[in-house]
């Protein structure tokens, strides 16, 4: 029972009691109940704020939080293993592919080297866990970096071995004649008697006596620059261009198995043993050209025949005796 207020009247010196009005006890109503409406929420927010209390919701972003750094966590023991498989194709570039081919080495701050410059990263930085997204993606950043380098320096390596390849595929690097069909070795390179004026002059090439009709066979890869019998004294020949500087002549065959223009390869058969032009019996006289000028073809029998074969041959060519042609 709420207490009756009185207030004292000093006109008539009496005491009245002090009547409240309706609106103003409904507008006091009103007013405690906001206040505890507010203070309420106000409470509920300090909850939500505090370790004390979660929410579905929280339960939820936290088990997505510990997922994300378990994640992360595997995806660093990850790059570790690549970094690993990296470093060792590095090392086997810079130490055996790149010193094979006579290349300087990549320096390793060139092919770990980060991003200099504007912030690449300022967009991860604010949240809870931006040390370890930013740390990661700056170690898959540089990953992905030597992965760039490491694949333009085998882009070269492969492109340096394909002119490697090349390169000794064109050497002139087995005899023209197999030595199942030969007869004999019969002059070297070097100073010889001339078959026709009995004059000491020099030979440029090598002569090899076979049966007539054997096979002659491409020396190296290359493209017939000759199939003609223009050159005076060599009768039917054939010339063959290797690039790099080589260049192979065979001279006095009976008849060609190639064309000008036509693209041979090492061991192809394109022409057969003669005596056409100036020659004294069935051979081959078979010259070397290194950047214009004649060499000795005997430095380069390395492709098809022995040691022993090749001293034997060697002792027969250095032997002064009477050229073919």
């Amino acid at each position: 029972m709420s207490k009756v207020k009185y207030y004292y009247d000093s006109e008539n010196l009496a005491y009245r009691k002090i009547k409240t009005r309706k609106r103003k006890k409904f507008g006091v109503a009103i007013l405690f109940l906001l206040a505890s409406a507010l203070f309420g929420f106000l409470s509920f927010v300090v909850l939500l704020n505090t370790p004390y209390f979660e929410t579905p919701k929280d339960r939820l972003q936290a088990r997505e939080i510990e997922n994300l750094r378990l994640n992360y966590a595997i995806l660093n023991k990850k790059i570790n293993q690549i970094n690993s498989v990296i470093e060792a194709i590095e090392d086997r570039d810079n130490n055996l592919y790149r010193v094979y081919f006579n290349q300087s080495a990549i320096p390793d701050e060139e092919r770990k080297a980060g991003f200099s410059g504007v912030n690449r990263y300022a967009k991860l930085e604010g949240y809870d866990n931006s040390q370890l997204v930013i740390t990661t993606t700056k170690r898959i950043d540089v990953l992905s970096r030597e992965l760039a380098i490491q694949s333009k320096s085998l882009d070269a390596i492969l492109k340096l071995a394909e002119a490697k390849n090349a390169f000794l595929s064109a050497i002139p690097a087995i005899q023209p004649v197999r030595n199942e069909n030969l007869k004999q070795m019969a002059s070297g390179f070097g100073y010889r008697t001339d078959p026709f004026t009995k004059v000491r002059k020099m030979h440029e090439g090598m002569d090899f006596t076979a049966k007539k009709g054997s096979p002659i066979y491409a020396t190296g890869d290359g493209v017939v620059a000759k199939a003609d019998n223009t050159a005076s004294g060599y009768g039917n020949h054939i010339v063959i261009r290797h690039g790099f500087g080589y260049e192979t002549l065979y001279a006095h065959l009976s008849k060609y198995k190639a064309r000008a223009g036509q693209r041979v390869k090492r061991g192809d058969i394109i022409g057969y043993v003669g005596s056409t032009g100036r020659s004294e019996g069935p051979h081959l006289h078979y010259e070397v050209h290194k950047d214009g000028k004649v060499v000795n073809p005997l430095n380069f029998y390395y492709g098809n025949i022995s040691a022993v074969e090749y001293v034997a041959i060697a002792k027969l060519a250095n032997q002064e005796n009477q050229s073919l042609d």
